[in-house]
C-alpha cells in the first residue's frame, strides 16, 4: 500500500507545484491597450489651490507638479505626400506627447446633493467610453437622444437622475424630465482648462454635466482645422504675420516650451490653406483652430500668465460670481456653500487616464474646507494654500459602487460620505484592483486549488507515519 501512494503523493506535489508557479510571481497587473488598461507609474499625486472672491468675481488659483508641459494637441504631420494626425485620444500616455495636459473643476450648489458625499465617482455610469466594457459606437449612435439628438458616438459623464437604472446607460429619462431637471439646477458645472486648446488664447472651456457632457451655448475657444473632404488642413500659419506657414516635427517632440513663440495655430495669425505650397517632410499644422470664446462657453478667462516653470504649471482662471447663464453655470453668492471636484491630466493622458480629487466644500464667508479670500481691488493670495491629493480612479463606476459587489454599497444608500471612510491611496489601489478583477480572483482560485493539492499530497506521502503498528510479537516464546 505505501508503494501505491508514492506516486499519488507525487502527482499532487507535481501539481500543486505547477499551480503554484503559475499563480505566483507572474503578476496580472500590466498594460493592456486591447482592453484599454494603462496603469500610470504613480497612483497619486498633489494639487494646491487657492480661492479669491470679491463683489463681482471669483478666481481659482492651481499649482501642480508636471515632468514636462504637454501644450501640443492633435497635430498634422506631413508625411509622404499626406497629413497624418497625430494625438487623437490615446490610451494611456501619448507616445509621440501630442496630448494637451488639462485642469476640470466640478462645481455644484447643493442642488446634486451625491456629488458633495461622493464626487465625480456619481458621473460615471455604465459602459462609459474608454472602460474595458464600452458601449460599440455604432449602438450609442442609434441611440435616439445620445446619437440621433446630440449626434453622440460613445458613454460620457452623466448624473444618477438623468437615467432611469444608473447600470443601464440607454435608460435616459424623457426630455420633458431633462429639461425640468436642468431648470431645477440639477447638473454640475464644469471648468475645463486645456493647455494646448484654450490656454494660448486665455480661455478655459466652459461646460456642464447632465445626462451628458455637454458644451455651454456660444462659441468654445477652438475649433477643428481639417477639411476631410479634401484631405489637408482648412488653415494654415500666415507667413507674413509668423515668418512660417507650418511648425516643425521637432519642435513638437522639444520638451522645452517658448510660450512667447506662436506654437499654436489661432485665428489672428492663420489663412486659408494653400495645397500648391511646397510642403516638405515633417512640416506639422495643428488640427485646432483657437479663436476667442463668446457667449456662456466663454465665461471662464485665464488670468495673468498660465505658465510651466520649474517642474510645476501655475494657473489662475477667473469667472464672474453670476455669469446670467442659469441653465451652464452655477451662480457664486457671497456666504453661499459650494462643492468642488477636481482632476488633472498630465504626461499626454487624454479621456479618463487622469487623477481626481475626493468632494471638498468651498465657503465664500463661511466655514468649508476650502476658505475662499475677499479682497477690494486685486487679489494679493497671500493665504495659504489648500493642499489636495489627486489618485487615479482606474475603471470604478457608479453603478459597481452602488451595486452588490460592493461592500459599502448599505454605507452609500445610508449617504455616509466618501472621505472620511477611505484615503486617496486605497482608492487607487482599489481602482486598479477592479482593472484586473476578473484576473486576480482567476489567480486567487488557482492559488487556493495549488494548495489544497499540496496538503493532498503531504497527506498522502505522510499516511503511513500516522497508521497503527502491529504489537511485539511473542510467537515460539516458552512459558
Amino acid at each position: 500500500m505505501t508503494d501505491r501512494r508514492i506516486p499519488l503523493a507525487l502527482g499532487g506535489l507535481g501539481a500543486g507545484l505547477a499551480l503554484a508557479w503559475l499563480t505566483q510571481g507572474q503578476g496580472v497587473i500590466r498594460d493592456d491597450p486591447e482592453r484599454y488598461i494603462a496603469i500610470p507609474e504613480t497612483l497619486t499625486m498633489p494639487l494646491q489651490v487657492k480661492v479669491a472672491y470679491d463683489d463681482a468675481r471669483i478666481l481659482f488659483r492651481y499649482r501642480w507638479p508636471a515632468e514636462r508641459p504637454h501644450v501640443y494637441h492633435d497635430m498634422l504631420r506631413y508625411e509622404g505626400g499626406q497629413w497624418v494626425r497625430y494625438g487623437a485620444s490615446p490610451v494611456g500616455s501619448d507616445p509621440q506627447g501630442t496630448y494637451e495636459d488639462r485642469l476640470t473643476m466640478l462645481v455644484d450648489d447643493g442642488r446634486v446633493p451625491e456629488f458633495g458625499r461622493y464626487g465625480g465617482y456619481i458621473t460615471v455610469g455604465d459602459q462609459a467610453r474608454f472602460f474595458s466594457d464600452a458601449a460599440g459606437p455604432e449602438e450609442v449612435a442609434n441611440h435616439p437622444h445620445l446619437g440621433q439628438r446630440l449626434g453622440q458616438s460613445d458613454v460620457r459623464k452623466h448624473l444618477p437622475g438623468t437615467r432611469l437604472d444608473m447600470a443601464d446607460w440607454r435608460s435616459v429619462v424623457d426630455e420633458a424630465t431633462l429639461a425640468a431637471q436642468r431648470e431645477a439646477g440639477y447638473f454640475l458645472d464644469l471648468w475645463h482648462w486645456r493647455a494646448g486648446r484654450s490656454n494660448a488664447v486665455d480661455y478655459a472651456d466652459d461646460q456642464w454635466v447632465g445626462e451628458h457632457r455637454h458644451s455651454d451655448a456660444g462659441q468654445g475657444p477652438y475649433t477643428t482645422n481639417w477639411d476631410a473632404d479634401a484631405g489637408q488642413p482648412r488653415w494654415m500659419f500666415d507667413p507674413e504675420a509668423t515668418g512660417r506657414h507650418a511648425l516643425r516635427w521637432e519642435q513638437v517632440q522639444d520638451p522645452r516650451v517658448d510660450f512667447d513663440e506662436r506654437y499654436y495655430l489661432a485665428e489672428a495669425f492663420a489663412v486659408p490653406f494653400d495645397p500648391t505650397h511646397g510642403w516638405q517632410e515633417d512640416d506639422v499644422i495643428p488640427r485646432r483652430l483657437l479663436r476667442e470664446g463668446q457667449g456662456s462657453r466663454g465665461d471662464i478667462r485665464v488670468t495673468g500668465e498660465a505658465r510651466w516653470e520649474d517642474g510645476h504649471w501655475q494657473l489662475t482662471l477667473e469667472r464672474a460670481l453670476d455669469t446670467g447663464h442659469p441653465l451652464d453655470d452655477k451662480a457664486f453668492r457671497h456666504q453661499g456653500r459650494y462643492d468642488l471636484g477636481f482632476a488633472v491630466h498630465r504626461d499626454a493622458t487624454g479621456s479618463r487616464w487622469h487623477y481626481v480629487s475626493h468632494p471638498f466644500s468651498l465657503g465664500l464667508g463661511r466655514a468649508a474646507d476650502i476658505q475662499a479670500e475677499r479682497f477690494v481691488g486685486e487679489p494679493d493670495w497671500s493665504q495659504s494654500w489648500h493642499e489636495i491629493t489627486l489618485f487615479y480612479p482606474g475603471q470604478v463606476n457608479w453603478p459597481l459602487l452602488i451595486g452588490e459587489a460592493h461592500a459599502g454599497a448599505p454605507d452609500i444608500a445610508e449617504g455616509v460620505p466618501v472621505r472620511p471612510r477611505h484615503s486617496e491611496r486605497q482608492l487607487a489601489h482599489y481602482g486598479v484592483e477592479m482593472e484586473f478583477n476578473d484576473a486576480i480572483l482567476l489567480h486567487w482560485r488557482l492559488t487556493l486549488l495549488a494548495g489544497l493539492l499540496l496538503m493532498l499530497a503531504a497527506l498522502i506521502a505522510l499516511w503511513p507515519s500516522f497508521a497503527p503498528t502491529s504489537g511485539h510479537s511473542t510467537e515460539g516464546d516458552a512459558p
